[in-house]
């Protein structure tokens, strides 16, 4: 079993302030995927980012902030809005991935997932296991869900990976990013950005904290934390450019692609 996040960033442009899809992008992938299937038998789920149909609207309301009982009812238009911009784009990934002739079906986390301040605390993967038994990929993806103490939050693709991997126990984690790993820097605008090949442990984010992008639903160093709790559980993943063509379609087939591993290994 392979867990693969294509992220926002690939997908969208995630500062827009129009929610628009790479086209281009997505279909490159999703014919990746194909030839990969077409070349090898795998079971796989797909988890993909909000970029800019989610990123938005979530800062716009805040959600994930404690607020009073007077701002409820903006809050839950606002937990609305979101649900539907990421359904939206969901709904173009699942179009393209069919289209390759990809059998990929949605689970919105909103539809099963809740959460406590912010971390999952429940969510039935039955339907996963049940859809994988049939030979479908199921497609999920950063979005709002309920939350016992916040009443919503935001919960990352990043962390939809970390709780499904603990559960179902992929093999493989991959996680494609519009650069080729991990920086501490923005390697698009810092030439003497460092990058590393491999994470071993919270020590190496020392040279990180500070020094990257961070959006509602951690940024790098909120993957990296997220992947290395798998990696206490035996569970190597891999940060690659998912830009660069046929990454995708090499990583699949455990091929040498370019990336930071995180893995508690040597």
């Amino acid at each position: 079993m392979i867990i693969l996040k294509i992220g926002g960033s690939i997908l969208t442009n995630k500062d827009s302030i129009e929610s628009e899809v790479d086209a281009a992008s997505l279909k490159r992938i999703a014919s990746e995927i194909k030839r990969s299937f077409d070349n090898s038998s795998k079971e796989l789920i797909i988890v993909h980012g909000a970029g800019s149909f989610g990123h938005p609207p979530a800062k716009k309301h805040k959600i994930g902030e404690a607020f009073d009982e007077s701002q409820y009812p903006e809050k839950r238009l606002g937990f609305c809005e979101i649900q539907n911009e990421v359904k939206r784009l969901n709904m173009f990934v699942c179009e393209a991935f069919i289209r390759q002739g990809l059998p990929t079906i949605a689970i919105p986390a909103s539809s099963f997932i809740t959460a406590n301040d912010k971390r999952i605390t429940k969510g039935n993967l039955d339907l996963f296991k049940r859809y994988l038994g049939k030979g479908f990929i199921p497609v999920i993806y950063g979005d709002v869900v309920l939350d016992d103490e916040l009443e919503f939050c935001v919960i990352s693709g990043d962390q939809i990976i970390q709780y499904l991997s603990v559960n179902l126990t992929p093999d493989r984690v991959i996680l494609g990013t519009d650069v080729d790993g991990v920086y501490n820097k923005n390697p698009k605008t810092h030439e003497d950005a460092l990058f590393f090949d491999k994470f071993t442990s919270l020590e190496d984010l020392d040279t990180l904290e500070g020094t990257t992008n961070v959006d509602v639903t951690g940024g790098m160093v909120g993957k990296i934390k997220e992947l290395l709790y798998l990696a206490d559980l035996g569970i190597e993943s891999k940060i690659i450019n998912a830009e660069v063509e046929d990454n995708i379609f090499k990583v699949l087939e455990n091929k040498e692609v370019k990336g930071t591993v995180i893995s508690r290994g040597n």
